[in-house]
């Protein structure tokens, strides 16, 4: 069955493509970003191909890279070919007839295992499973393309029995049934909580992962949410309470983006969709330490104009000040600027109440933070 398929993040190479939309510097970045989320499976990465692509083949690449591919994994004994792509069922299906016993999977599989083994809570788990399933149900004929129908049994009227691909397939529907069933339970009950929250004043924290959310949210409500220097660290949304001059705020800590969110995740996780649109403030945090923060500033603004929530009232926080090279706050702001002058397709300025430079070990700064939260709350 395949509730027993698991994958193996041992012996690895990464496989990126470069095309009309994708120059070669954004392929490094992007594989620079997908070999971050493999080590966060304690996967170890040998190698790394990059093809340029017109026009996508039925396995994706051309044969010349899949032998040149094939030639390495023989000589290194690699287990698992890695795509920054999402593979089309059919492209799956090709590439796996030829690497034979190879695991080959794409970055959507990658994020999906990430967010599997992060989640907490039972809520989160039946999510993940969920989008899980929904990834798979298309692929199955690829994942199971070596099984033979099975001979029917003596006496049996109808004929050939089932193939095991068949039987997965009708019981992974079943369990997607299932699974919405419980999380439309669930939904229910949260849709009440938050109705009974209305009387509170609501802030959603956002950002790309791995920016410092969680170490901003700790600070601000003395919490002790986990906080690790890795991506997705914290899949699940919690809420702590706030108070500023006796004033009761909810803050809510939500699931970290990235680029090209799994489109499975996004639909899975409507209480995260939630919290944000009903949010009275949103705090996009955002990591000044990484090269082309712009980058993931943008991909953030894509999934809110994508889940509808471009139009919130939002504080920008440049964070990690102390760990930035050049500690000039006034050409920071000055570069900030000019990004924004540049970029109204996902920015409307109308919006955005303030940006600042933050340092979450400075006392001052959080402080400062909270005035301004105190103040266009």
């Amino acid at each position: 069955m395949i509730d027993k398929h698991n994958i193996k993040y041992n012996k690895i190479i990464l496989i990126g493509i470069t095309n009309n939309n994708i120059n070669k510097q954004k392929c490094i970045l992007y594989l620079k970003e997908l070999e971050l989320l493999v080590k966060t499976l304690n996967g170890k990465i040998y190698k790394k191909f990059i093809q340029k692509i017109l026009f996508p083949k039925k396995t994706l690449i051309g044969k010349g890279k899949i032998q040149e591919i094939i030639f390495f994994i023989k000589k290194n004994k690699i287990d698992t070919v890695i795509f920054n792509h999402e593979l089309k069922p059919t492209q799956l299906k090709n590439i796996k007839i030829l690497l034979n016993g190879t695991n080959i999977i794409d970055r959507t599989q990658v994020i999906l295992d990430i967010f599997l083994k992060r989640a907490k809570t039972f809520y989160s788990k039946t999510q993940i499973i969920l989008a899980q399933y929904k990834y798979i149900l298309p692929r199955l004929k690829g994942m199971w393309s070596h099984l033979e129908r099975q001979k029917g049994g003596i006496g049996i009227r109808s004929g050939a029995g089932e193939s095991e691909l068949e039987t997965d397939k009708r019981f992974i529907k079943k369990r997607i049934k299932n699974l919405k069933k419980k999380i439309l339970k669930i939904n229910k009950q949260l849709n009440t909580q938050r109705k009974n929250r209305k009387n509170f004043k609501n802030i959603s924290i956002i950002g790309y992962t791995n920016v410092g959310k969680s170490t901003i949210m700790n600070k601000l409500t003395q919490s002790n949410i986990v906080t690790e220097n890795r991506l997705f660290v914290t899949v699940d949304t919690t809420v702590r309470k706030l108070i500023i001059k006796k004033k009761y705020i909810l803050i809510n800590d939500t699931v970290g983006f990235i680029h090209n969110l799994p489109n499975q995740l996004i639909e899975s996780f409507q209480s995260t969709v939630n919290e944000i649109k009903d949010a009275d403030l949103l705090l996009h945090i955002v990591d000044i330490t990484f090269d082309d923060y712009f980058y993931q500033m943008i991909e953030v603004n894509k999934i809110l104009n994508q889940i509808n929530v471009q139009n919130k009232p939002c504080i920008i926080i440049l964070n990690k000040y102390d760990l930035y090279k050049n500690k000039n706050k006034n050409k920071i702001i000055s570069k900030f600027k000019k990004f924004l002058e540049t970029e109204n397709i996902y920015y409307d300025k109308k919006y955005i109440l303030k940006y600042i430079t933050l340092s979450s070990i400075n006392t001052k700064d959080i402080l400062f933070l909270k005035k301004l939260i105190y103040k266009y709350i």
